[in-house]
């Protein structure tokens, strides 16, 4: 009878064990699903920039520099999520975003551009792109908070550490990097740079 308990409690313990390692798999495989979804993003937005570039070009033959720096940023971005850097996709990201919003102001002072159907429906594009990262971002940061919290919780922090569960970077930006570009002040500054 007493070996029957024992075989019993050793068979929940092992249940238990088991138990939390699946949990501890899952939350792991759902920071890398999170991470996936915004790299799918970002790939699309990155096949699309060069069209968009490409678009601008055709009308803005004196915009050379605003085209350049949102080309560099593109390049910085793709650098930054290829190598999984979240740091410096942080930087990246505010670098593409402060060049789309130049480019973006600086489309008004070409109508012809503003019309074209193309280019509207790039910009629309990208818009939506930038709209899913956003989201996406917040459930990667969400998947790994879980998995973050998991793996220090007792006694999950015990199987976690023993079986390598590492913590998962969450992207975080600086407070100037998360608010909105400002497209008022960057019409305000093409008008005086048109001025000058």
């Amino acid at each position: 009878m007493a070996l029957l308990i024992f075989l019993a409690l050793i068979a929940v313990v092992a249940l238990y064990l088991i138990s939390i390692y699946n949990n501890l798999v899952t939350l792991k495989h759902g920071v890398a699903r999170a991470w996936s979804n915004i790299d799918v993003l970002m790939k699309q937005r990155h096949d699309e920039l060069p069209k968009l570039v490409e678009t601008c070009k055709q009308y803005m033959q004196f915009e050379a520099e605003t085209l350049e720096r949102v080309m560099q940023a593109r390049a910085q971005v793709a650098n930054a999520r290829e190598t999984r850097n979240i740091a410096a996709l942080g930087t990246a990201e505010t670098a593409l975003r402060a060049g789309l919003g130049q480019l973006f102001a600086t489309v008004e002072a070409y109508p012809e551009l503003s019309a074209n159907e193309h280019f509207r429906h790039l910009m629309a594009r990208i818009t939506e792109l930038e709209d899913s990262i956003a989201d996406r971002r917040e459930t990667y940061n969400d998947a790994v908070n879980l998995n973050n919290v998991r793996i220090e919780q007792f006694p999950d922090v015990i199987i976690a550490r023993s079986l390598n569960f590492g913590e998962a970077r969450p992207l975080h930006f600086k407070d100037a990097e998360k608010r909105d570009v400002d497209f008022k002040q960057l019409f305000k500054s093409d008008a005086s740079n048109a001025a000058q």
